[in-house]
């Protein structure tokens, strides 16, 4: 007998734990929680990313530690959720490294002062140097949005604005 209640216990702990799980906010929570701590599929496409960037060869990697660190420094906070039905929003505030800020002043500066860059490789120095010196942070909202399949909340594709803003890349 004691079997069977603690069976059944046990039964209606793990379905209810895992409809818990089941949440547009955990959902969210897990999509930004791969960046923080840099899962598999962040990294691969992150590599996807610097194989087709224009940075010289020299500065790429130096450039995805800058973004490793970014990811690993990335914060949130959820300020919604809204459901209707099979579909619903997240609403979530992250703070990342404002690299865009540093980017636009490193290219003002470069515009302003051509005759100091002989080639593309002391343009990319320049650029990485100005982002490895960032300790300023912006904050940005996203919304994000889910739809239920079979059940289970599935995050849709990020657009390119908010990628920008988790990369801390996004012009206003």
């Amino acid at each position: 007998m004691r079997k069977i209640i603690i069976l059944v216990i046990s039964l209606i702990l793990v379905t209810g734990c895992d409809d818990m799980m089941n949440t547009p906010t955990r959902r969210v929570e897990e999509y930004l929680g791969k960046y923080q701590i840099l899962d598999s599929s962040v990294l691969t496409e992150l590599d996807d990313v610097f194989d087709n960037s224009d940075y010289s060869e020299k500065y790429k990697e130096e450039y995805k530690e800058l973004m490793i660190k970014q990811y690993q420094n990335l914060s949130y906070k959820i300020k919604n959720e809204q459901t209707n039905g099979d579909t619903a929003n997240v609403i979530v505030e992250i703070e990342v490294f404002d690299y865009n800020n540093a980017i636009d002043e490193a290219n003002d500066y470069i515009d302003e002062h051509e005759s100091e860059f002989q080639n593309k490789e002391d343009i990319d120095h320049y650029k990485i140097n100005a982002i490895k010196n960032v300790t300023d942070k912006a904050s940005y909202t996203i919304n994000f949005s889910l739809v239920k399949d079979n059940k289970k909340w599935v995050l849709e594709k990020i657009n390119d604005n908010d990628l920008e803003k988790i990369h801390g890349l996004y012009e206003d």
